[in-house]
């Protein structure tokens, strides 16, 4: 579904991206981890046609991306959870989670809109009385969900989670990757997941993608990932401060 290969992509003097290669077959779950600044962030925003890579080819569902004339229906294949949920302040509920039913090429009326709002919303948990309250009268977790709702209101081919655990406690954590994990099973979709957080690895991944210095060091089963021998995969999954990954003393 998603086939990265060979991309590089700099910003000046500073190689971000040194030569990505990596596949996710359609209903899959992918999560990519890795250090802060190597590249996760970068990687999905090219896969999104966002930022154009310098060498390399990506291609979604077959199709070569820098291709793609109708970039509104293109950007319709996916759905996104960002992180911190990125809510809109000043709109409610519902109109966050049906943002892109009210305007687009997804345009639909605003009567249907938000009833799908609301059962979108039913899936992640939150009742019909959430729907007009504001971002601001939310939890943390409750915002999250919401954030959930919005990535699936459109039913999307492909889902991106960017860090969708961050900031919530373990066990509102352990409720948000059950979600994802359902949903995405649920859906058919193809998930690609960044995480730092093993907990979220271990609980939704199919396979697992390790970036460092821009390169792909180790892709495979999420259940290989524990017996991996690679040394940069298992400093990091262990969190020991001894090991090839560069530490600041």
């Amino acid at each position: 579904m998603i086939s990265l290969e060979n991309v590089h992509k700099a910003f000046g003097s500073k190689e971000i991206l040194r030569g990505v290669d990596l596949h996710v077959a359609r209903g899959e779950s992918c999560v990519i981890i890795g250090g802060s600044g190597t590249g996760k962030s970068v990687m999905l925003k090219c896969i999104l046609g966002l930022i154009k890579p310098d060498q390399g080819t990506i291609k979604v569902g077959g199709e070569d991306i820098t291709a793609t004339g109708d970039r509104d229906a293109f950007l319709a294949r996916f759905g996104m959870l960002f992180q911190g949920a990125a809510l809109f302040d000043s709109l409610p509920v519902w109109q966050n989670v049906a943002f892109r039913l009210l305007r687009g090429s997804l345009k639909r009326p605003k009567a249907e809109a938000r009833e799908i709002a609301i059962e979108k919303l039913r899936r992640v948990g939150l009742g019909p009385d959430v729907a007009d309250l504001f971002p601001a009268e939310l939890s943390g977790g409750m915002q999250k969900r919401v954030g959930l709702a919005r990535a699936i209101a459109a039913d999307p081919e492909i889902i991106f989670f960017d860090e969708p655990t961050t900031g919530l406690d373990p066990i509102m954590a352990g409720v948000i990757n059950e979600l994802i994990r359902e949903i995405v099973v649920e859906m058919g979709a193809t998930a690609v997941t960044i995480t730092h957080d093993m907990t979220s690895v271990r609980a939704i991944a199919d396979k697992v993608a390790m970036l460092h210095r821009g390169k792909i060091r180790w892709f495979g089963p999420v259940a290989e990932m524990d017996s991996a021998d690679d040394p940069y995969l298992k400093q990091f999954i262990t969190g020991s401060a001894e090991g090839p990954i560069e530490t600041l003393r």
